[in-house]
């Protein structure tokens, strides 16, 4: 063990010296630790609630969405699927078309408006958030099947078996003799649960063809949910369908159909440096004022150590190493907090929050390996380098001053 080292230890170590200088150092390490936390937690939070909200969103919908301008119908999907498979088959995953109209749902009681939407049977997305029944669209010779979210179901008092009765618009027409309002009657075969309230309050689904002979479309479509092998190139490929498509195709994305969600998550990030700033500050005032404490209290020591042959880099060094010990202390105890404290939400939803505001109904976490190494790396290097000038004013201490003060 170095000479430097060894003299931290025994100071940190040791009972009989001031004990007012322990308790500050034992402040500084509890105030890096709680500041390392909730920069951590903060991030692991946003993280979380971002990854949720996208798998969600892509979820229901898809990567890209292909629609027409004027929310037009668009011809039979065969050809344009076997084209786009053709021509980006590197790159899509897949492709199903869908048909979307709006519609009234009413029960034996109550009566709500919704977004109706058809989806092929090979679908298989909704799967996963049902809650109760099951997510099977098939076309039968009995009672068609319909799912529905979990908000819309206990507001009009719907269970799974229930009788529901539908009515839109055909061919996108005012309601006339010549063209009568769709009117049909589902058997409620699942509901589902996104966990967000916007979905599960407005969404409901049934089988493609059955749409489209409801809403009087033919072998028309609304468009397609386009997923891509590639996430990160999401953008590119949402340009180059655009581009080989062309008019009447409207290609937009998942990142900007939902912009607005998107960029409030990007936002909430903004501050996060300037948090980890302010709590550093702070750690870096409480790091500068213990080691001056200490320097003032080690005055004679030091003097002595300077008699004895103790040049000023050995000072420097054993100043140096002392903040290093508050600094990782502090570092590591807030580690351990974050993960216990995310691990502990993880496990057993602590904290809910409304979802009606925030899409989600619990606070995700996502723990990340590298939000840890940023923080971590940051407060280290900032605390360590406001050490520097403590440690220097105690390196620069004159052996006889330093005898002779009292």
């Amino acid at each position: 063990m170095s000479l430097p080292l060894f003299i931290t230890n025994k100071y940190i170590r040791s009972k009989k010296d001031s004990r007012f200088i322990s308790v500050i150092s034992i402040i500084t390490i509890l105030g890096i630790a709680i500041g390392v936390t909730v920069v951590i937690i903060s991030l692991t939070v946003l993280d979380g609630y971002q990854q949720v909200v996208s798998e969600k969103i892509i979820g229901f919908s898809s990567h890209i969405k292909i629609i027409s301008f004027g929310n037009r119908n668009l011809p039979a999907p065969a050809e344009t699927i076997l084209k786009l498979n053709t021509k980006f088959s590197d790159n899509i995953k897949s492709i199903e078309p869908f048909a979307t109209k709006l519609a009234i749902i009413k029960s034996k009681r109550l009566t709500e408006g919704i977004t109706l939407s058809g989806l092929t049977e090979s679908n298989k997305d909704l799967q996963k958030f049902i809650i109760a029944g099951k997510s099977n669209l098939s076309k039968t010779n009995d009672i068609q099947k319909i799912i529905l979210g979990k908000s819309i179901a206990e507001k009009l008092f719907i269970k799974i078996d229930d009788i529901v009765t539908i009515f839109c618009l055909r061919n996108d027409l005012a309601p006339s003799i010549n063209n009568p309002p769709s009117i049909e009657q589902f058997s409620v075969a699942g509901i589902f649960e996104s966990g967000m309230n916007e979905y599960d309050d407005q969404n409901a689904f049934i089988n493609l063809e059955i749409a489209q002979n409801l809403f009087g479309m033919g072998q028309s479509i609304s468009g397609y949910n386009v997923k891509v092998n590639n996430i990160s190139s999401v953008n590119l490929s949402a340009n180059q369908i655009q581009d080989y498509l062309g008019y009447p195709y409207f290609v937009r994305t998942i990142f900007q159909i939902h912009q607005n969600i998107f960029t409030w998550l990007d936002l909430q990030k903004k501050p996060i440096p300037i948090v980890l700033g302010l709590i550093i500050f702070v750690a870096v005032f409480n790091i500068v004022g213990t080691l001056l404490m200490v320097v003032l209290e080690r005055t004679k020591a030091i003097g002595i150590f300077r008699s004895l042959g103790a040049n000023r880099k050995l000072i420097m060094k054993t100043f140096l190493y002392h903040s290093t010990f508050i600094s990782i202390a502090g570092i590591i105890i807030g580690v351990i907090l974050s993960l216990m404290l995310s691990y502990l939400q993880l496990k057993f939803d602590i904290i809910s929050i409304p979802g009606k505001i925030y899409f989600v109904s619990k606070v995700p976490m996502s723990i990340e390996l590298k939000n840890y190494i940023f923080v971590s790396a940051a407060t280290f290097i900032i605390s360590f380098t406001a050490s520097l000038l403590p440690a220097w004013i105690a390196s620069k201490i004159k052996p006889i001053t330093a005898i002779r003060f009292d």
